[in-house]
Parts: C-alpha cells; structure tokens; sequence
C-alpha cells in the first residue's frame, strides 16, 4: 500500500439507508454521506446509488479515490465472501449481487465486503465496547437476531461465507416458526418483531392499555420506543413478554459462553437502545446461573457503544485489516 494512503471508508448497506463514512489515519470521520434505500429497485440501479453516495461522501472528505486505501462494507443477507457478491438480499429484492466489483470499477481501490452484523461487532471490537477483549460475542436483535464473533482479531467466518447465526439456535422446542420456517428458534421467541407480536396480542385482549394508546396494534407501529414507553406506563402484560424474550437471549448466552467463552457479549441494536435497563440485568443473572462453573466469571454482558458508526467504522478496519495483511 502507498505511504499517502491513509483513509479508509466504510459503508453500511441497512435494510432502511445507505451510509458512506470516510476516516483519516486515526478513523476519525471526515467525511460522509446518507441516502435511504429504496425497496425492490433494480440491482443495476441499486449498485449506481451506492457508487453516488460514495462519491458524495469522498467530496465531503475532499479527497479523491486515489487517497483511499480501502473501502469496508457491511451488507444485509448471505455472501460470497470469495466473490464479493451477495448472494440475497430479501428486503432489497437482489439476487447474487456483485457489489465489490461493481465499486472497484468504479473507484479502483480495494472493496472488502462483510456481513452488516459482523461489520458492527468488528466495529465494537475494534473501537467500543469489545475494545482489549480476546473474544467478543455480539447478539443485535431485531427484526431478526443477529450475531458475530471476533475471535483474536478474526472474525470467525466460513471459508466462503458468514457464520454465526445466533438468532437461528433452536431455544424453545417445538416453538414458533422463524422466518426460515424453522420451530423454536432465538429470532422466533426474542426478536423484537416476536416481542411486537405478543405485544399486539396483549392490546388485543386489553392487557396493555398504554401501548394500544401509544401505537395501536398494528405490528409496524410498534416499535422498540413503543414498547420502552408501554411498560414505563405501567403495561405489566408487555413487561412480562419482554423478560420473557430477554430468558430466551440468556439461552443463547449460555451457548456461546459454553463454546468460546468469550470476555465480552455485546448486545446491541434498536431494542436494546430502548431497554437496556429492563434486558440485560435478566439475561446476565440468567447466563450465569446456567453456564458451566468454570466459565461463570469469565464474561460480561455489556451494552454496544457506538451506535449507528459501528457498522461503518468496523467495515473499514476489515478493509485496513485486509489490505495490510495481504
């Protein structure tokens, strides 16, 4: 790499917006550039707005692409990590996407492509909440749960693909169906949209007088913000699938802690900016009661840090990790 090459960008590509962060040499920001995303447009018209707001984020910065040294972005859905494609991205309506080609051409710099929640647990491993541990776990709920791993340094990953899919661990047997059609799953018992759907129940049968007031009981207003203010009005049905739901993310703790015992499990993500406070005592009391006795102080469940910067400044560690590797 050249010695001027010092910046790096990174990119998240979210279910709602797209994100273009540049970073000097310190990965302090200085320059970006936001756009929503629009549902099911075309992939080539798709793959120019992301170019658009990549140059429009090098504008902010003043800088041209041959001052960049790499570019790091996190994407929804399943990859080809070998050819820098996404193979789907449902909420996007693509279909084996060739993303890192697509920048590359445009821009001639180096494209590192990553899971969206790896690239946040990097982030937080790299810069917040995971920064000095050995072993970070990271667990996002939302519409899914999302999960990622870094372990010295790596992230642990297959050889073509990503991994840690903590929200499809089996938790409840002979559960609700996941999005998978899967029974029982961590994502079908603990996600915010399974939170949301009970709680829409509970409005339903009059449980839950202040989340009714607040948003109704249609599943798209009920929000994490939603459900936070529903039980600080005293909604004690809502409360109770909460906790519920914070049980079922303490299973996956156990799991996790069991298997790689890891010094930090970062929980992240709308439903945990909202809750903290009512989801993590729960699950942290509950993984230790269940945990081997030999791992039941090895750990800490702690809240993410960084908020929306993590996806993009982990995306573009992995592009600096990759390209001074290499």
């Amino acid at each position: 790499m050249n010695d001027d090459k010092h910046h790096w960008i990174g990119f998240d590509l979210g279910g709602t917006k797209m994100l273009a962060v540049v970073f000097d040499e310190n990965f302090e920001p200085i320059g970006r550039a936001r756009k929503k995303t629009k549902g099911h447009e075309g992939m080539q018209t798709g793959l120019k707005r992301i170019n658009a707001v990549i140059a429009e984020a090098l504008a902010d910065a003043n800088l041209e692409a041959e001052e960049i040294g790499g570019l790091g972005i996190g994407c929804p859905g399943p990859l080809n990590l070998k050819k820098r494609t996404i193979r789907e991205a449902p909420n996007l309506g693509w279909k084996n996407v060739p993303i890192g080609d697509s920048i590359r051409d445009e821009f001639g710099f180096h494209v590192t492509v990553a899971n969206d929640v790896d690239a946040g647990v990097f982030g937080e491993y790299t810069f917040g909440a995971g920064k000095g541990a050995r072993c970070v776990v990271g667990i996002f709920p939302g519409t899914g749960v999302g999960g990622g791993c870094v372990y010295d340094g790596k992230l642990i990953r297959g050889a073509n693909c990503t991994c840690m899919e903590i929200g499809h661990i089996p938790i409840v047997p002979d559960g609700p169906l996941d999005g998978l059609g899967n029974r029982g799953s961590l994502e079908s018992v603990a996600s915010r949209l399974a939170i949301a759907g009970k709680a829409a129940q509970a409005c339903y049968r009059g449980a839950a007088p202040v989340l009714r007031e607040k948003a109704g009981t249609d599943l798209s207003d009920i929000r994490s913000g939603a459900l936070a203010d529903s039980i600080a009005g005293g909604d004690m049905a809502v409360q109770a699938i909460v906790e519920k739901a914070a049980i079922y993310m303490a299973s996956a703790v156990v799991t996790v802690v069991n298997l790689l015992a890891p010094e930090k499990v970062i929980f992240g993500g709308g439903l945990i900016e909202a809750m903290a406070d009512t989801i993590l005592p729960i699950v942290e009391k509950s993984a230790r009661q269940r945990v081997l006795p030999s791992l039941r102080n090895v750990f800490e469940i702690v809240e993410a840090t960084l908020g929306d910067d993590a996806g993009v400044m982990g995306a573009a560690a992995l592009a600096r990790q990759e390209v001074l590797q290499k």
